[in-house]
């Protein structure tokens, strides 16, 4: 639901900005998307097709709070331009990733759940790799 949530905050966010689009602005409604949105999405749904046992509520409840919060500090960090906040948001989202892959550890990797498996993995080898260019990219900031 949290997912969906953003994905539908970048779009109002999006109308919002549209008569004075910024460079911020623009990235704000991207990162909510396809970072709060789509890859939150693509995680929840993997583990829950991928995961060998239904996860415990402590262990959902610690990925969905990193997830959001490292997303929410990555997203005011870099609106108001403090970027330890976005390296803490960073280093967050990581531990996020971190307890989503042991959330799927252990799923039997035969027949279809191989390819779900390759598309979770790939999701989260790209997430990884996209926090530091992202963490990088706010030292830098628009052009």
């Amino acid at each position: 639901m949290l997912g969906i949530g953003c994905a539908i905050a970048g779009g109002l966010a999006s109308a919002v900005i549209a008569p004075h689009p910024t460079p911020h602005g623009a990235w704000a409604v991207a990162y909510l998307v396809l970072v709060g949105g789509i890859a939150q999405l693509g995680l929840g749904i993997g583990q829950a097709l991928l995961a060998p046992t239904v996860p415990a509520r402590r262990l959902v409840g610690a990925q969905v709070a990193a997830w959001n919060f490292g997303n929410a500090a990555v997203l005011a960090g870099t609106l108001s331009g403090a970027t330890p906040v976005v390296d803490v948001g960073g280093a967050v989202l990581v531990i996020g990733l971190a307890l989503l892959v042991l959330g799927v550890r252990g799923g039997s990797p035969d027949g279809r759940a191989r390819w779900l498996r390759h598309g979770f993995q790939a999701l989260v080898v790209l997430l990884l790799i996209s926090i530091p260019v992202g963490l990088v990219l706010a030292r830098i900031g628009p052009s």
